[in-house]
């Protein structure tokens, strides 16, 4: 069984496990914002996200695989790098890094010059990722539309 990490495109059988995924990450990292026996995760909503960005031709869905086993995805669409989420027990383990590197490849390809994405005001945790790889705070927020509504903040990375 090889262990070299793989980024593809997602297919949509790979719709169940994005949302795994993203459920996992999520109930981990932000258990100090949506507390889970409070606020329980929205699945279906998330299902109907993974399912839109699949049909979308303006949208890419990439997934890293290590070893047969989907363990992370990010999507990019025009401009924004639209969500990255690692399984918890991969985390420090470099999917992340290089779901990062193939989205923000996937933007300069398309002729970006500049990408944003959000991110949990209380997400230390990925604030630090991406300061780490250049991306900055530029001063936009937005109201999360899931209770308790938390704020996102947004990070802009020059891409030229």
């Amino acid at each position: 069984m090889s262990t070299a990490l793989l980024v593809r495109p997602a297919a949509a059988k790979d719709i169940q496990t994005l949302v795994g995924i993203q459920e996992a990450a999520s109930v981990r990292a932000f258990a100090h914002i949506f507390p889970p026996e409070r606020y329980p995760f929205p699945t279906e909503a998330v299902r109907e996200r993974w399912q839109d960005a699949l049909g979308d031709s303006e949208v890419e869905v990439l997934v890293a695989a290590q070893g047969g086993e989907i363990v992370g995805l990010a999507a990019v669409r025009p401009g924004w790098l639209d969500g990255l989420y690692v399984l918890p027990d991969r985390w420090g383990s470099g999917a992340a890094q290089s779901l990062h590197d193939e989205a923000v490849e996937r933007l300069r390809d398309r002729g970006f010059r500049s990408a944003r994405l959000w991110v949990l005001e209380r997400n230390d945790r990925a604030r630090r990722f991406y300061e780490r790889r250049g991306w900055r705070a530029d001063g936009r927020t937005r109201v999360v539309p899931f209770p308790p509504r938390p704020l996102d903040v947004g990070y802009t990375l020059e891409l030229v």
